[in-house]
């Protein structure tokens, strides 16, 4: 087991193959932290690793995990467990959707909504809120990349995911107050931003991103990195329960079209 020193925080992200997840891995490890990146792209987090820790002073573990299978999330946690014996924070920043309309989409589409957006976030967080007790982390931090789709309605199943994210989020904060537990929780809630989900979401239609993304400056996957450090360096008194991030010129005839 590596032993990590008294200051030093060890991180999971998962969907931290490209942006948002690739982003806050970034900013973790240039914070000094150790983190765990998965993802089901191997090759894309080992390049990524290679890249950040040429520059430290954090470091990161590419781990591949396809969040549709508990067993892979759970041997991420036991390696997790093996290496360093801990864990302080715990990203839950993956997440997919599909067109999936109500009427006509294939139940397989919304399984695979459901086990990436909702239960892949309740395994990992439950996971790591037992490994933080286990080993006396008392200060622990579960952060959700959630969505302004959890706050409004647009393509209803994705939304629904979303809003169960919101729900989730609140009821595990409310859990941990109940127990005097002092693990903080904080859901963080982009616009638009540019990144590949919007590309993946409409593959045979590449162009209807391009025009998405260029209909105004979105968001960058830096600035949710950004907000997730302001709520991770916050002060352990302060929790920062919920962040709506939305581009500037963004109004409501975009809202949730892409996170």
């Amino acid at each position: 087991m590596e032993q990590c020193a008294n200051d030093t925080k060890v991180a999971l992200v998962t969907g931290a193959s490209s942006g948002i997840g690739a982003a806050i891995v970034r900013n973790f490890v240039k914070n000094g932290i150790k983190v765990v990146g998965c993802a089901r792209n191997l090759d894309k987090l080992e390049d990524i690793a290679v890249d950040v820790n040429a520059k430290g002073p954090g470091e990161m573990f590419a781990k591949k995990c396809d969040l549709n299978h508990e067993s892979q999330i759970l041997e991420v946690f036991a390696f997790i467990k093996d290496k360093f014996g801990t864990i302080n924070i715990c990203v839950n920043n993956a997440g997919m959707s599909h067109h999936a309309r109500l009427m006509s989409a294939k139940t397989e589409e919304w399984a695979e909504m459901l086990n990436v957006n909702v239960l892949a976030l309740c395994i990992a967080t439950r996971e790591a809120i037992a490994l933080m007790k286990s080993s006396g982390v008392e200060d622990g931090h579960i952060i959700n990349i959630n969505s302004v789709s959890g706050h409004t309605v647009y393509r209803p199943f994705y939304s629904a995911t979303k809003f169960a994210v919101t729900a989730l989020t609140e009821g595990l904060r409310q859990d941990l107050r109940e127990v005097q537990s002092r693990i903080r929780v904080t859901g963080i809630s982009p616009g638009l931003v540019e990144s590949k989900f919007a590309y993946r979401l409409n593959k045979d239609q590449p162009e209807k991103a391009s025009k998405l993304y260029s209909s105004l400056k979105c968001l960058e996957p830096v600035d949710i990195a950004n907000a997730v450090m302001f709520a991770v360096n916050s002060p352990p008194h302060m929790e920062v329960n919920n962040i709506i991030v939305r581009p500037t010129e963004q109004g409501n005839d975009i809202d949730a079209k892409v996170r």
